[in-house]
């Protein structure tokens, strides 16, 4: 996206026609649904929670003044995120909600008084509990045994991670068996899967030894560590988990919030009762925000809220649920963590698209538990509209207690040593010729060769996604573009057995074997190439409605925007990415070079038998022999068609473990059920 785009300034209360009001509404849920994708997916945001909270109350505003324009799949009516299909999925049985997010007391009143209201009481009694900073997750016990683990994902669908889990070794495999509790033969229980401050600084510590890239936070060390396709990368780190709640335990009630906490850990499952409380009245609500945002940077794990909820069960029923959040509960968020600090130099990184990103270079500080040296500027722009100079002392906020950024400077500290920064003229890494747009938000390197682009170009090219090659690690392609081997994507064709010999870990086998993947990408079909060329907002789907729309690479490298928008799923966004892609000469002549050395032939798919033309197949549950990716990717390329959704025109629904309404709906549609074994025979695997 745009960086305008990231986020769309809307004044609600000046927007009063319908024409204003759907612009506002489709930028406003693009910019929502991209900041969902960086969160959940990436689990690598580029905004802090303020701000998006802005984005969706301002959504929210304007749909309810123009109800007409509220689309179903609208943010609104979802939890934000998406599934990893290469973990698999798993449908949630009851979804995973998210909770409203406040941020001011007088919120808080508002709620108290709703609850007050709608219960006809004059006091209600709630549960008040830390909001934890990591990664939520559903956990299923059947019979007393963890049967499955999954991520929140979109709230309806979250990625299979019961290997993961299942390596937390504080977490029961089997609940304990106890006098004072009896197990359910089913319980569903919910947390958060985080780690430790102390743990999270010698994870660092270690993978800065090692020559790993260290974490940003502690969130996003645990999300990257339970959403690893190894179980045992994620044995490695030291993640832990609290739970919260128990949305299902058949053969057992719960008649309070308050009495699922005492339980749970009756049966080995780890909660934080002892930061919790029952409240009576919104006076004490205030009180347990105001004690723990003391008490926060003093605690061994992150928390960056506190949670309230209505205690009684009962009463929850009564109140019910909006959309994507229960009228029962609010997350009141504390304010975010700032020092100041000493702003020592400005650098610049080159990105994989050749973006330039100004960075500060700061005197660490520490910011609520964690050590900050390093903060993101934007770009020229904001650091001008800050009037942000080196040398400043400037106050530093971990935005949504995860991401530095430099507020503003502290003007009053100038000595006159201080200096202004302009963006350089020519890349930092190849010396080309710099880019920079009017408004100068966007600097960009238009050199492919550029060695900053080349070593993110080809870890991308060599994804899973893309062309597949094992083989090509981040440390190994730092290796071989070092040793001037790897100059391009084309370089990889013409490299040859005597080429890398002599490299340090390069034996004769891993030297055959390299080579071997590398030549078998040739025999991918189109739309992996297009995807692994890494053009800006092509991902894996539109690589595929692109090479099912153009009779080769060549043609799309001629296509015009006006052409690419005649594509019903192409938008103005994406068809300038392509045409600004391949308008580059160097872009040309390297897609043109590739082709040569035969890769991208329309060949690779005529090759293949096209006997599933005119199905559609619906994947639901636990795959076991292949993941979610690769079982759809089979299946398209043997001439059918995937879905997510079971309709009337779905025509197979394969199950597995963890089936929920997909196969109840394929049973009542009559369509026909196939366990992975049929399909494995089907296929032909």
């Amino acid at each position: 996206m745009e960086p305008n785009d990231l986020r769309p300034d809307i004044d609600v209360s000046k927007i009063s026609s319908r024409k204003s009001a759907k612009a506002a509404i489709n930028g406003l849920s693009k910019a929502i649904r991209y900041h969902n994708y960086r969160y959940y997916v990436l689990d690598a945001p580029v905004i802090d929670d303020s701000e998006y909270d802005t984005l969706l109350l301002n959504l929210i505003s304007l749909e309810e003044k123009f109800p007409e324009l509220q689309s179903p799949d609208s943010p609104t009516q979802k939890v934000g995120g998406e599934t990893l299909s290469e973990l698999g999925t798993i449908e949630h049985a009851i979804p995973m909600l998210s909770l409203q997010t406040v941020y001011e007391e007088s919120v808080v009143r508002d709620f108290d008084t709703r609850c007050q209201d709608e219960l006809g009481v004059d006091a209600v009694e709630y549960s008040a509990e830390p909001k934890f900073d990591g990664l939520a997750v559903e956990l299923i016990y059947e019979n007393g045994s963890l049967a499955i683990a999954s991520t929140r994902g979109d709230g309806l669908t979250g990625e299979d991670v019961t290997a993961n889990v299942k390596t937390i070794r504080e977490l029961p495999l089997v609940l304990l068996e106890t006098s004072e509790e009896a197990v359910p033969s089913r319980l569903v229980v919910r947390g958060e899967v985080y780690i430790r401050l102390q743990d999270f600084e010698k994870l660092n510590l270690k993978r800065e030894k090692s020559g790993e890239p260290i974490f940003a936070n502690p969130r996003n060390a645990a999300a990257g560590s339970l959403r690893q396709l190894d179980p045992k990368i994620t044995a490695s780190r030291p993640l832990r988990i609290f739970i919260y709640d128990a949305v299902e335990s058949e053969g057992l009630s719960f008649d309070t919030q308050w009495s699922i906490l005492k339980s749970l850990p009756k049966w080995g499952l780890p909660t934080q009762l002892k930061l919790s409380r029952i409240c009576h009245g919104v006076k004490a609500l205030l009180e347990y925000h105001s004690e723990l945002d003391e008490k926060r940077d003093n605690l061994p794990f992150e928390i960056d809220g506190v949670v309230f909820k209505v205690n009684s069960k009962t009463d929850q029923d009564k109140m019910g649920y909006r959309a994507r959040d229960p009228r029962w509960a609010i997350a009141y968020k504390f304010k975010p963590r700032a020092a100041a600090t000493k702003l020592l130099d400005i650098i610049v990184q080159v990105g994989r698209t050749g973006r330039l990103t100004p960075v500060a270079e700061l005197e660490s500080v520490r910011i609520g538990g964690v050590t900050v040296s390093r903060a993101s500027l934007h770009n020229q722009s904001e650091i001008e509209r800050k009037d942000i100079r080196i040398g400043d002392t400037v106050m530093v906020v971990r935005a949504g207690d995860v991401i530095p950024q430099v507020e503003y400077p502290v003007k009053e500290a100038r000595n006159g040593s201080e200096k202004e920064f302009e963006m350089p003229t020519v890349c930092p890494k190849c010396n080309s010729a710099i880019e920079m747009s009017v408004d100068k938000k966007l600097a960009q390197c238009p050199n492919m060769s550029c060695p900053a682009q080349i070593r993110r170009s080809i870890s991308h090219f060599a994804s899973r996604g893309g062309m597949d090659i094992e083989g090509l690690g981040s440390k190994r392609v730092d290796q071989l573009v070092d040793a001037g081997i790897v100059t391009s994507l084309l370089s990889l064709y013409k490299m040859k057995n005597e080429d890398l010999h002599g490299l340090e870990r390069f034996g004769e086998r891993l030297i055959e074997n390299l080579l071997e993947q590398i030549e078998a990408t040739k025999s991918l079909p189109p739309n992996r190439l297009i995807y692994a060329l890494g053009i800006p907002n092509v991902g894996e789907q539109t690589a595929k409605i692109l090479a099912h729309n153009f009779d080769s690479i060549t043609d799309l490298m001629a296509a015009t925007e006006t052409d690419l928008l005649r594509i019903e799923t192409i938008g103005p966004e994406i068809a300038r990415s392509i045409v600004e892609f391949f308008g580059r000469k160097e872009t040309r002549a390297m897609v043109e070079g590739l082709i040569k050395a035969g890769l991208g032939k329309e060949s690779a798919l005529e090759e293949t038998s096209q006997f599933l033309t005119g199905t559609t197949f619906v994947f639901t549950g636990t795959l076991e022999k292949l993941n979610r990716r690769e079982a759809k990717q089979l299946v398209e390329s043997l001439g059918g068609k995937t879905s997510s959704i079971v309709s009337k025109n779905t025509t197979h629904v394969v199950v597995g473990p963890g089936a929920g309404s997909k196969l109840k709906k394929a049973q009542e549609l009559g369509i026909e059920i196939l366990s992975e074994d049929e399909f494995a025979n089907m296929v032909g695997l």
